[in-house]
């Protein structure tokens, strides 16, 4: 699944210049993918879009709904029992530190969360999360800046250490 993510995300920029997901789903059957892995990337994806349509990313409303609580500055994110085992030590260390460093809002962390859960089998490696990351903020239309790109995008297994 994760293969066609970034098939998706290096052939349609942002997220509103992806197709329909049936229409992607021929194309992405055209190039050669599964139709098993096809089939579980666009699940994936219609959830995620799901989810950013959903969102807000920024404070626009003076007031929200009742139903959408806003979250606290000093407020702290306490991981399940399920998010941890799905997620592992790594990723969601990882995720703590996407957030701490300001470039992963609350919002956004949560459509994070809940596309992690939706990824097959367990824990999530964290070149898959990383992946995840990528595509949510693809789905909002959003380039990370050069530094969270690079540690997205970057295999550390061949930096050099200083």
């Amino acid at each position: 699944m994760f293969e066609v993510l970034v098939f998706v995300y290096e052939n349609y920029w942002r997220g509103d210049a992806c197709p329909e997901l049936q229409q992607l789903g021929r194309k992405l059957s055209a190039h050669g993918f599964e139709a098993d892995e096809i089939n579980d990337a666009l699940v994936w994806l219609d959830g995620l879009n799901l989810a950013a349509q959903n969102t807000q990313l920024s404070p626009e409303l003076e007031e929200p709904p009742a139903e959408m609580p806003q979250q606290a500055a000093t407020s702290m994110r306490v991981y399940s029992v399920a998010e941890q085992d799905h997620l592992g030590a790594e990723c969601l260390g990882f995720v703590s530190f996407l957030e701490s460093s300001g470039v992963l809002p609350a919002p956004m962390r949560e459509i994070v969360m809940d596309r992690a859960m939706a990824a097959p089998g367990g824990p999530v490696p964290l070149d898959d999360l990383k992946i995840i990351v990528l595509m949510v903020y693809w789905s909002f239309g959003e380039e990370p800046d050069a530094l969270v790109l690079d540690e997205l995008c970057d295999d550390v297994e061949f930096r050099v250490a200083h």
